[in-house]
């Protein structure tokens, strides 16, 4: 199993769409979305004090819909099935809004982004670039949808990923339950992606180095 050293003045923590559609409140949000938000507060706190760069995504699209390309057809239909037509992921919508738990200092970035994976039609590449930042510690929701992306997306761009076993939160799937589904993911993206670490396990190496 990998086991990476951290630096943090080239580590980049990314809190994935921790917004109030996945948090808590919709009928597409996470059973333990509060949890996890306490999770990421937490370890925002931890990685601020040690220069660590702290970036919350949110996903959402254009309100004129002209972003959405093929999304339209696969997200509108999930949307539609959990009665969540009205506002899902658009622009200026309350469901969109990061929810009110989670702590956002002045000096992190927040990042739009109109796909799952925070890399696809945003500037993450470039903000951890010019920054020198080789290193990404990925927690938030949806496990197997953004967070699992955004590794995947990380990883073949050659940046060093850290994904959270108990920083990620997700719904059942099918006749799946919720731990299935994150168990499932968390062994792929340890095989081949990432190293699977928990909250304290990043803490303790934060503070080691």
């Amino acid at each position: 199993m990998i086991d990476w050293f951290i630096n943090p003045k080239t580590t980049a923590l990314i809190n994935v769409d921790l917004q109030n559609v996945f948090v808590e409140g919709y009928s597409i949000s996470s059973p333990n979305g509060p949890a996890v938000v306490a999770q990421l507060n937490r370890l925002s706190a931890v990685a601020r004090k040690v220069g660590i760069l702290v970036i919350h995504t949110a996903q959402e699209t254009r309100a004129d819909q002209s972003n959405r390309g093929i999304a339209a057809d696969i997200v509108q239909s999930y949307m539609k099935s959990h009665n969540m037509e009205r506002g899902g992921i658009t622009a200026g919508s309350d469901a969109v809004k990061l929810s009110s738990r989670l702590e956002v200092a002045p000096s992190d970035i927040i990042l739009i982004k109109p796909r799952y994976g925070a890399f696809t039609g945003t500037d993450l590449d470039l903000i951890l670039r010019a920054k020198a930042i080789d290193t990404v510690i990925i927690g938030g929701i949806a496990t197997n949808v953004c967070c699992d992306t955004t590794a995947r997306e990380a990883n073949m761009r050659d940046y060093k990923v850290f994904f959270l076993s108990d920083g990620t939160a997700n719904r059942g799937l099918a006749n799946l339950s919720a731990d299935q589904v994150k168990a499932a993911t968390l062994a792929t993206l340890e095989f081949a992606f990432a190293q699977v670490i928990t909250v304290d396990g990043i803490i303790s190496k934060i503070g080691a180095a």
